[in-house]
């Protein structure tokens, strides 16, 4: 919304009844799939160092600042070093059904007085990669930050890794542009890509996810019905309708 100001200029509109949310908890999160733990050496580093194993080429660490890691002690001291702290605050992706640890994730830049936090560091081991699982696991990150009153949640990747682009879409994200030269990783340039989801989406984008995450969305053989972008793409112009009220209505994410 825009306003008007005493001096006629337009300004951004005022946030009634907003707080600045708190500081994520560090707390496990708990899916049907999947649980999110605090990020701990002595607890997940040799299954996680196993599961990233089976990505024999490192593929998955081409993108990240850190990594590959040839020794469990390595990772375990990486992890030590620079995941303990409250931004970026890093948790364990443990699968319910075998207690094993398959991937990682964290929020970061965490910057309470303006709403705002990002997901990131997210390393999704073959054995987590294109599972419910691992957009559960997304999904209880998102929702905690939402539902603590945060305003907005970031998504940025390297403009080239197109897996990741790929999976903001699918998961109801807008992308908003490319920041070029933003950063040396690795000791090559990095352009980001910049992709976001605010608070008045979240309530349609969670039904979303819901609905694609209920039991009943799979068939016997485990193959999705409706796919989670369809379903986030008409999540996204259920708002667009609800803020252009001379929109198309027509296309309404119905309930499961």
């Amino acid at each position: 919304m825009v306003s008007v100001n005493d001096l006629g200029q337009p300004v951004g509109g005022r946030l009634v009844g907003w707080r600045v949310p708190a500081h994520p908890p560090w707390r496990e999160l708990a899916g049907n799939r999947v649980r999110l733990e605090p990020l701990a050496a002595e607890r997940h580093a040799a299954s996680l160092h196993a599961a990233n194993r089976l990505d024999s080429r490192g593929q998955n660490w081409t993108y990240l600042g850190y990594g590959p890691f040839a020794e469990v002690d390595d990772y375990a001291a990486w992890i030590d070093t620079y995941c303990r702290g409250p931004d970026p605050l890093f948790y364990a992706i443990v699968e319910q059904d075998s207690d094993l640890a398959t991937g990682v994730a964290s929020y970061l830049r965490i910057t309470p007085p303006s709403g705002t936090i990002e997901i990131g560091h997210i390393n999704f081991s073959p054995r987590l990669q294109r599972t419910a699982g691992a957009t559960e696991a997304i999904y209880l990150l998102l929702r905690q930050a939402f539902d603590l009153g945060y305003r907005r949640c970031e998504w940025k990747c390297d403009a080239l890794n197109s897996a990741s682009r790929a999976a903001a879409l699918r998961l109801g994200l807008s992308f908003e542009g490319i920041h070029r030269q933003a950063a040396v990783v690795k000791g090559r340039n990095r352009d980001t890509a910049w992709y976001a989801a605010i608070d008045r989406e979240w309530p349609a984008l969670a039904v979303a996810f819901e609905r694609w995450l209920d039991s009943s969305n799979f068939d016997s053989t485990g193959r999705q019905r409706p796919s989670l972008s369809v379903l986030t793409r008409q999540a996204r112009r259920v708002v667009m309708a609800a803020d252009d009220p001379l929109g198309d209505l027509s296309d309404r994410l119905l309930p499961p």
